[in-house]
């Protein structure tokens, strides 16, 4: 996003005379988020820019003004892509499609083209760019640790051509083998399992406390209630735990791509 804003914060702060510690302190926030709203990282919720407007004495200048949110994702996600670039551990759990950070620009242009009614040609490519923008994250070799489980529907149904989800699962595979991230696979042979019914996504942070974030049909839904998380994350384990080990997950990717390669 623009950095206007946090610009305008650091400048308001600095006139004050204010560290950003002191400045956390009287708006009930960690120096580490008004570090991330001021480096332009972070949008601060309507809440922490009316404080932040308090204890700076701005008037509701902080408040009237926040900066706009990504157009190019669904308004019920934008919290969680939020939190997703902040991440210090990120655990995917796919049930039909690749997790979007870690698609390809062509499945991702591919899903995006799906929808109806279809999106013209100008939105798609500004939802396409936002989506790989989120992978952008994984340029950093160690931070966030991604953890991917995906149902084997994700592997088995296609998506575009059989080239594009050859070249799909191969990235995951480079990966995988680069040990940037790691990825399990619930396969179809275990039936039921406790994470059927959405995609589900577990943050961690170095400055709060986790969160959970889960997705259906045109809905989704950040998690931040203490035990809903912990429910969550209990659920996840309880799937990774019956997944494939992450040798036998990366033979049946390798597989599954070379299917798709060798497909007539």
């Amino acid at each position: 996003m623009s950095n206007t804003y946090g610009d305008w914060l650091r400048a308001q702060r600095e006139a004050a005379g204010l560290t950003q510690q002191q400045l956390a302190d009287m708006a009930i926030m960690t120096r580490s988020h008004i570090s991330h709203i001021e480096a332009g990282r972070r949008i601060p919720s309507q809440e922490d820019a009316r404080r932040l407007d308090m204890a700076l004495n701005t008037g509701n200048v902080l408040s009237s003004f926040l900066p706009e949110q990504n157009a190019a994702v669904a308004d019920y996600f934008e919290a969680a892509r939020q939190l997703e670039q902040q991440a210090t551990v990120i655990r995917e759990f796919a049930l039909s499609f690749v997790p979007g950070i870690l698609q390809t620009e062509k499945y991702a242009r591919a899903v995006l083209g799906m929808g109806f009614p279809p999106l013209d040609e100008i939105e798609r490519d500004k939802a396409v760019v936002a989506r790989l923008d989120r992978s952008q994250i994984l340029r950093n070799p160690t931070a966030p640790v991604v953890w991917a489980l995906l149902d084997e529907a994700v592997l088995r149904r296609p998506i575009g051509n059989p080239q594009l989800m050859a070249e799909q699962l191969n990235h995951i595979v480079e990966l995988v083998e680069s040990t940037r991230i790691r990825a399990h696979i619930i396969p179809f042979s275990l039936g039921y399992h406790p994470l059927l019914e959405n995609m589900l996504t577990l943050m961690w942070f170095e400055d709060q406390p986790p969160v959970a974030y889960s997705e259906g049909l045109h809905m989704g839904k950040l998690h931040d209630a203490p035990s809903v998380v912990e429910a969550l994350q209990g659920r996840y384990n309880l799937a990774l735990s019956d997944a494939l080990p992450l040798k036998e997950s990366l033979a049946l990717l390798k597989a599954t791509a070379k299917g798709f390669e060798e497909h007539d």
